[in-house]
């Protein structure tokens, strides 16, 4: 009768050791999991990054495009020829007081 209660110890003793070891591979299997899709990162995530680029090309396109237009616009070509003929007008009579 003793070896059998024995068995029955031993028994149940392994089998809370395998449920030990099985719970600590699993939380372990958890976490590896966790840190794989942090570092690859989900599609979501990909999605926002592909659409924040596309977004910030857009923006310095059209920054570019304006900055062009504003320079060709009729108001900044005038501008331009008004401070050319000053200078110009200046740098003469500079030139005649010299003389």
């Amino acid at each position: 009768m003793k070896t059998h209660n024995k068995s029955s110890k031993d028994q149940a003793l392994l089998i809370s050791v395998a449920e030990s070891i099985g719970s600590t591979l699993g939380a372990i299997a958890a976490k590896a999991d966790a840190a794989q899709k942090a570092i690859t990162g989900s599609s979501i995530v990909s999605d926002v990054k592909r659409e924040t680029k596309k977004l910030v090309h857009k923006s310095k396109r059209a920054a570019v495009t304006a900055k062009g237009s504003a320079k060709r616009s009729k108001p900044a070509r005038a501008v331009r020829r008004a401070a050319r003929k000053t200078t110009k007008r200046v740098a003469g009579k500079s030139r005649r007081a010299k003389k």
